[in-house]
């Protein structure tokens, strides 16, 4: 099963890409979409529209992962986040990619036992799990490929299972 894993933004958009078989994830591909600090929203938005879309052609994901926000103090930099991560919610949806979202909590959970490990430790399971030679970079990247594999793991779970059309997870 391929998994694209996206770590939302508005200048910085992580993605990452992996093969999930069962137990085991291997890395396909990792990077950035950026857009210019600038250019107006509209013109941000739809940029990170196409490349998405453009992702989503190229590895054709069986499964879309993406983190949900976290709003912390700047509410100003949530809302324009929240923008951009609207578009690639539409984006998987228009491409009839099925989406899965995760808090922080939840993937930081996935990737390293503990909920509230810090952001070093969440980026070092991810070169571990992946048989990486080094942590990813930008950090956005890395986030999104722990993003991919909070679902994959979260896909191999007992508690995840199909009856029908009706899909049961932890989420």
């Amino acid at each position: 099963m391929t998994i694209l894993g996206i770590d939302p933004g508005i200048a910085t958009i992580g993605f990452g890409v992996i093969n999930s078989n069962k137990n085991s994830q291997e890395l396909i591909s990792y990077g950035a979409i950026r857009t210019q600090p600038g250019q107006g929203l509209s013109v941000r938005l739809s940029q990170i529209y196409s490349d998405a879309l453009e992702l989503i052609e190229k590895f054709r994901p069986d499964a879309i992962s993406i983190e949900e926000l976290f709003f912390n103090t700047n509410i100003k930099t949530g809302i324009s986040v929240s923008h951009g991560r609207g578009v690639l919610l539409l984006a998987g949806q228009n491409s009839n990619i099925p989406l899965y979202e995760y808090t922080p909590l939840q993937v930081k959970q996935a990737v390293t036992g503990y909920g509230r490990a810090d952001k070093k430790q969440v980026m070092e399971m991810v070169k571990r799990l992946l048989k990486m030679n080094h942590i990813p970079k930008p950090d956005d990247a890395a986030d999104a490929l722990a993003v991919a594999i909070c679902y994959a793991r979260s896909n191999t779970s007992l508690l995840s299972v199909t009856k029908g059309d009706e899909q049961c997870s932890t989420t």
